[in-house]
């Protein structure tokens, strides 16, 4: 797993899991702890997240609402889209996606 990135926006890659679940609450507390607004989380380079990743996110979630921030989830990954579904955690958190690059036309 590995996150870079600042306060305000981190990007995450890898497997968040129950062997990386320590590190990413570490870097996700301190990214809201030090910053203001919304912290984005880019999930293009996240490969899987089980249960104990998802409590992270969670934990992130509910820690960022304490300081006055958001958590928003930007690129979620289809699979994981679907589990966010299912659990009914898609109700909870804020998910986005990319904003289309300049000069796309719809």
């Amino acid at each position: 797993m590995h996150i870079r990135g600042d306060h305000a926006k981190l990007v995450v890659g890898g497997r968040l899991d129950v062997r990386s679940a320590a590190d990413a609450r570490t870097a996700l507390h301190t990214a809201v702890d030090s910053g203001r607004g919304d912290l984005v989380l880019d999930l293009t380079e996240l490969d899987s997240w089980d249960a104990t990743g998802l409590g992270v996110i969670m934990g992130a979630h509910r820690r960022a609402g304490r300081a006055n921030r958001r958590l928003v989830l930007r690129n979620v990954p289809p699979q994981m889209q679907r589990l966010l579904v299912a659990t009914r955690l898609h109700r909870i958190l804020a998910i986005e996606a990319a904003p289309a690059p300049p000069g796309t036309r719809f």
